[in-house]
């Protein structure tokens, strides 16, 4: 079975000790809750977790292989949601889909067609993204995870901006990604609308006297 996992990570932002000690593993099929206050570290340790940032300390392993041994591989087998949703104000929904699946060497019209109508905007499809609301353009970030699969899903704040159905939505692609195997971590301050194991970042702070700290 696919394992996910950290061992002893720490990490600085600027001259401070974010987080140190932090350990977790996430199996196929599992979700991985990141709780913890503004500033707490948790887009940080995603940032890590993808291969964007080195960790001050510590190792991150895909099926026991070091993460940083091949940065290359294990980005291609996840897909990244920041804050921001990157949609290019330019094209439409459709061709903003299009790009990301050509950015990752697919073109399948009708997996895009399938992820507009999973997240209820294939209405919008041809709408240039520019006239999109924000809940909009965060069901067409949401969107690429469908358009272009990947193994892991590492998420940050996937639900903001997103209405009820919204959410509901969104817990159900990724129930259904999990139900296939996938493996999804995701940093949010309120309730994403699914269950999954929870890592809480306030007990890594760094103690006074932490050689991380």
């Amino acid at each position: 079975m696919t394992v996910f996992a950290g061992e002893g990570l720490a990490c600085l932002r600027g001259e401070r000790a974010v987080f140190a000690r932090l350990s977790f593993r996430v199996e196929a099929g599992g979700v991985l809750l990141l709780r913890g206050a503004n500033g707490s570290g948790k887009s940080s340790l995603l940032r890590c977790m993808a291969g964007l940032l080195a960790p001050m300390a510590g190792s991150l392993t895909w099926d026991g292989e070091a993460v940083l041994r091949d940065v290359e591989s294990h980005r291609r087998r996840l897909r990244f949601l920041g804050h921001l949703d990157a949609v290019k104000a330019a094209l439409t929904v459709a061709e903003d889909l299009a790009l990301h699946q050509q950015l990752h060497g697919l073109r399948d019209p009708a997996a895009i067609g399938d992820a507009l109508s999973r997240l209820g905007i294939d209405p919008l499809a041809g709408l240039p993204t520019r006239l999109l609301s924000a809940g909009q353009r965060r069901r067409v970030a949401l969107a690429r995870l469908l358009a272009a699969p990947a193994p892991l899903w590492l998420l940050d704040e996937p639900t903001n901006a997103l209405d009820d159905d919204g959410v509901r939505r969104f817990a159900g692609i990724v129930r259904d990604h999990c139900i296939a195997g996938g493996i999804a971590v995701i940093a949010a301050h309120g309730d994403p609308g699914i269950a999954g194991d929870v890592l809480s970042l306030a007990d890594y702070v760094p103690r006074p006297m932490d050689p991380a700290a």
